[in-house]
């Protein structure tokens, strides 16, 4: 038999005896009627994240089988398997809790099976993060591909879609703009099919992201989950990973420090979710790569935002893939990008912006010299309460609150949230600024999308639609508003955040790039010196108990120390010539 170990010859259990082992492989697959044919050739293995509780994934099915259509006609074998899903609004506690086990079960499965390339099928947020994370690690060929996004839907005449809008017509009728019957006929409108969220939130982000990181088939990023666009990018990407085989072209040769920088520019452009700076974090932790937040921070301030989508603008996911795509956002970025970056096709970033051709009239994506927004979407702060930054998605943000001091009013956890925001009683006014502790990594646990602070009933009542927010969390890639989240260290690692009380004044500057409690140092260290330990739980076990002890924080990308490859000393963005 020929020793080169591809397709059914990878990773034999060892017994001992090598010809054996692959005997008793092929023994058990050909149960499921396979032949010698199909089992002497490459494999490519499909990560398969179908679930019932997962309705981002509802068109997997699909897509796996076009996957597969792909393979065969390329002339390799293809084997889906299933690993964990997560989708955002079904993971409890949270899905970032989960994101790093799902890296984990991707890695694993990866490496413990036998295939020659992999093909990735995720779609709600955490999963692309968590699949690219995975196929870093486990070093085969791996190429990327999404479920795509939800149609929108129509509310009385309106176009609507999740999420943004979900939170536009709850905060209505939070404030009684809106009674209990339309808010219920708005809920059967507001997903109108299987897909991730209608708009730039983070699973669309992500899809950018990987796109832009050149882990994805050119155009992968946009069509929408039950189009016919979308299933032929799934037979396209089968047919690709086929020939990434030849090629050897693994995800270290794809994601490099200049494609990691490129899909930072893309994220600023898109006016994408603030999640995303965590998970490209953790990605580039896998290669050893770090990220410079102050750079990052500069970076945003010479790349304009270009996509008029929700929540930075007007447009849906569906609107984005009728203008092109996010070939249209790299042909405006053209100068801002390293053109050299390798992709799974095998060509470079640029050459593959130039196979994409011109562009055409539209009105979604802007030219760079007619923005949405003059600065990238991001900006990050740093201050007193932020010694290891914060992020702030300026784009998305009320301009009047972007430069703003106000009363703190302090909840100290979720619970406290629960029981005291929309009390009557409760002290607040629409220029104070909302403080919520106690949801970081190791806080909540998981980092929930809890730093969009409800607005207190009592304000919306009367009309209040945003407010300054700040916590340690995290919050959707869908939300708007003036919210100030991924605040590092975070409050149960003994974070300033933890030492903010109600009635202190908080000055927030965007322009500035300041998050600052106006209260001496002496006070700090005195309130720093009485705080009480934070101490984990002893009876804690199994998987919390691994998270609590080795998750890292927001400026590492929330992943598992473990995970994290050994730093190179390379990090991105680098400084422009």
């Amino acid at each position: 038999m020929n020793d080169e170990r591809t397709g059914l010859k990878k990773g034999l259990t060892n017994y001992g005896d090598t010809e054996f082992s692959l005997f008793l492989r092929k023994a058990f697959i050909k149960g499921a009627g396979y032949t010698d044919d199909a089992l002497s050739r490459r494999v490519v293995g499909i990560v398969n994240t179908s679930s019932g509780f997962n309705p981002c994934h509802g068109n997997a099915p699909q897509l796996v089988e076009a996957v597969k259509r792909g393979v065969m006609l390329a002339g390799g074998i293809p084997i889906d398997f299933p690993t964990i899903s997560i989708h955002e609004s079904f993971a409890f506690p949270t899905s970032m809790y989960l994101r790093n086990l799902m890296s984990m079960d991707v890695e694993e499965m990866v490496r413990a099976q036998p295939m020659d390339a992999v093909v990735l099928i995720g779609g709600c947020d955490k999963t692309v993060p968590a699949q690219l994370m995975g196929a870093i690690s486990a070093g085969v060929p791996a190429i990327q591909l999404v479920t795509g996004s939800m149609l929108t839907g129509s509310n009385k005449g309106e176009r609507v879609g999740a999420c943004t809008d979900c939170r536009r017509f709850w905060a209505s009728f939070r404030g009684d703009q809106i009674d209990e019957q339309e808010i219920a006929e708005v809920n059967n409108q507001l997903v109108a099919s299987v897909g991730t969220c209608s708009v730039m939130g983070t699973a669309s982000t992500m899809a950018c992201i990987a796109e832009a990181l050149g882990i994805m088939l050119p155009g992968g990023a946009s069509p929408p989950a039950v189009t016919a666009d979308r299933i032929r990018v799934a037979e396209r990407t089968g047919a690709q990973a086929m020939a990434m085989i030849e090629q050897r072209l693994t995800p270290d040769r794809i994601l490099t420090a200049r494609s990691i920088e490129n899909a930072l520019r893309v994220q600023l452009a898109i006016g994408g979710s603030t999640n995303a700076i965590i998970h490209i974090t953790a990605i580039a932790g896998r290669l050893g790569i770090g990220i410079d937040l102050d750079r990052l921070d500069a970076l945003s301030r010479e790349t304009p935002v270009l996509v008029d989508l929700k929540p930075s603008g007007r447009h849906y996911m569906e609107d984005f893939h009728r203008a092109g795509g996010l070939p249209t956002v790299l042909r405006e970025l053209r100068p801002l990008l390293h053109l050299d970056a390798l992709t799974v096709t095998g060509r470079t970033l640029g050459e593959e912006i130039d196979a994409a051709g011109p562009g055409f009239p539209q009105d979604v994506v802007r030219t760079a010299a007619n923005p949405i927004y003059a600065q990238g979407g991001i900006a990050v702060l740093r201050g007193n309460i932020a010694p290891g930054g914060a992020i702030i998605k300026q784009s998305a943000a009320t301009e009047k609150l972007m430069e703003h001091e106000g009363r703190a009013v302090v909840f100290e956890n979720l619970e406290d949230m629960a029981a005291r925001v929309d009390d009557d009683a409760l002290d607040v006014t629409a220029d104070d600024i909302l403080v919520l502790k106690q949801i970081g990594p190791v806080g909540a646990p998981g980092m929930p999308e809890a730093g969009y602070i409800p607005i207190p009933k009592k304000l919306g009542r009367l009309g209040v639609k945003d407010m300054v927010r700040i916590s340690d969390g995290r919050i959707s890639g869908t939300a708007g508003g003036t919210i100030v989240v991924h605040v590092t260290p975070e409050t149960a690692k003994a974070g300033p955040l933890g030492l903010v009380r109600t009635g202190d004044r908080i000055r927030l500057s965007v322009s500035e790039r300041t998050l600052s409690l106006l209260v001496t140092p002496q006070e700090l260290a005195a309130r720093a010196a009485a705080a009480p330990v934070a101490r984990i739980d002893p009876a804690v076990r199994g998987y919390r108990k691994l998270f609590l002890t080795t998750v890292t924080q927001a400026d590492q990308g929330c992943d598992f120390d473990f995970l994290r490859a050994a730093e190179t000393g390379e990090m991105v963005p680098k400084p422009r010539a």
